[in-house]
């Protein structure tokens, strides 16, 4: 592939039935010759932050969730956010957006999350979705995967379940050859 695809979504097609993806969107975290990352930003787990963190940080339990990142690494967790002063070496995914790249910038995003920063808006994930070089290029050959670009909205969206309905959508609506709307119906 000549470019990368970090920063877009990866929409799983319908005929994907592979359990670890089946209806999921995959935020791009990196793309290139050694392989790719992504997160699913659509499946959320059964485990609090509050739970899945205690031990490390005492948060209240306000029922907000641990992502399924993806079947790598299972007990990694990984971050998403989107502030900038609380990161600024790393370079955005998207506009407003980054990832957690170490543990003091972990620490810092919850740390913030106690003091009440407004504003601040993050995830985290448990694993991770990986492939080997070349591996991520077959896939989209074989049509296992529609891509878009990436948006926030959709990965800080609070009903993560129609996440991948309406990204499919806007996927197969940008790469329609004929529009819906026609100003003679009746010659179809």
């Amino acid at each position: 592939m000549s470019h990368s695809l970090r920063g877009h979504f990866l929409i799983a097609c319908p005929k994907l039935r592979d359990g670890n993806f089946f209806k999921t969107v995959v935020l791009m975290v990196e793309h290139g010759p050694e392989g790719a990352m992504g997160l699913i930003i659509n499946r959320p787990s059964s485990v609090t932050l509050a739970n899945g963190l205690n031990g490390h940080f005492e948060l209240p339990e306000d029922g907000e969730l641990i992502f399924t990142g993806g079947p790598v690494e299972p007990s990694a967790l990984f971050m998403i956010h989107n502030s900038a002063d609380l990161d600024p070496t790393e370079n955005p995914v998207l506009p407003g957006l980054y990832m957690g790249g170490s543990a003091e910038v972990f620490e810092a995003v919850v740390q913030s999350k106690l003091e009440g920063e407004p504003g601040l808006k993050f995830r985290v994930f448990s694993g991770c979705a990986g492939w080997a070089p070349d591996q991520l290029e077959g896939e989209l050959e074989r049509g296992d995967w529609l891509t878009v670009q990436g948006c926030c909205d959709y990965v800080f969206n609070e009903a993560p379940y129609s996440v991948w309905d309406r990204a499919l959508s806007e996927s197969q609506a940008a790469h329609r050859l004929f529009s819906l709307d026609c100003d003679h119906p009746e010659w179809n």
